[in-house]
């Protein structure tokens, strides 16, 4: 059936991301030969709840369009928001996404955890960590994600973390270089450089975060100077101390939650291995520089 835009209400257009290049593409195509695929709505008195075409619906009214294809399910709005994700095949939403639509289901209808898990086929925490995650992000980061000038699974996977340990740094970041729409390895980049750095350095990561990757683009074409051993092995321990806290912060977040028997004895003796090789490098660490002589400069050229 034809609906008119005036009779659509868009609840839940704030549960999707955008994607600029997409909606090119989509535009072009609706332009040539048309709407081809109807909107899903769900009929509320005089009005119809979008449930499933939200980009379909921008493109259409940047065209001009006063009326849009749709097909009405005869189904309530929780049972159709459901059963629309179940049958989605497309490309599979961030766990920031997933958040969102998780908390609307458990604010807006009231539905538990509990079955909002046996409708996902998942486990009480995997939709308890996805409605925490949303809630851990700050606001104006959330807003950027869903504007699209920042990528929802470099979001998860580094503004998230740095949300955990700072909210404010993470606003600070997320406001100064979603402008700058930046790719998931710029966003890794920036992450190790705040990670890794000191206070003055991870000020100058959310100040001036473009400031930092063009710096760190030159110096990269230029040939950065070559450091010293001692700077190398401080760069590997960093590496094995920030390695160890995001595998401890897996686990925390519930990665064997659903792990079967025999992954979580992969896990274990994993586990015991790299503890292992752990003990035997804080062992040499230790020889090593307690055994390093107060005259060891004697005789040397360049300590005198």
């Amino acid at each position: 059936m034809q609906l008119e835009m005036h009779q659509l209400d868009r609840r839940y257009e704030a549960l999707r991301t955008r994607n600029a290049a997409r909606e090119r593409r989509l535009l072009a195509s609706l332009a040539d030969i048309g709407q081809q695929t109807p909107i899903v709505v769900v009929r509320e008195g005089e009005r119809y709840v979008v449930v499933d075409g939200y980009k379909r619906l921008r493109v259409l009214g940047r065209l001009g369009h006063d009326t849009v294809l749709s097909l009405d399910w005869a189904l309530g709005e929780a049972e159709a928001l459901l059963l629309e994700r179940v049958l989605r095949t497309g490309e599979m939403d961030s766990a920031i996404e997933q958040g969102w639509f998780l908390r609307e289901l458990v604010q807006r209808f009231g539905l538990g955890l509990d079955e909002i898990a046996r409708r996902f086929d998942r486990s009480k925490s995997w939709v308890s960590r996805r409605v925490a995650l949303v809630a851990e992000l700050p606001v104006s980061v959330q807003e950027h994600v869903r504007s699209g000038a920042l990528g929802g699974h470099a979001a998860m996977k580094y503004l998230v973390p740095l949300a955990r340990a700072n909210a404010e740094d993470c606003a600070r970041l997320g406001d100064a270089i979603a402008p700058e729409r930046p790719t998931s390895r710029q966003m890794a980049e920036l992450y190790a450089v705040y990670a890794g750095g000191n206070a003055a350095t991870r000020e100058r990561v959310v100040r001036d975060p473009v400031l930092v990757l063009r710096a760190r683009a030159e110096a990269a074409r230029e040939g950065a100077p070559c450091a010293t051993p001692v700077e190398h092995l401080l760069d590997d321990l960093r590496i094995v101390g920030a390695v160890a806290c995001r595998a401890r912060a897996r686990i925390g977040r519930g990665a064997l939650d659903d792990a079967l028997a025999d992954e979580r004895t992969r896990v274990r003796e994993a586990c015991a291995e790299a503890h292992e090789a752990v003990g035997r490098l804080k062992q040499r660490c230790d020889k090593e520089a307690i055994d390093a002589r107060p005259d060891d400069a004697v005789g040397d050229p360049a300590a005198s």
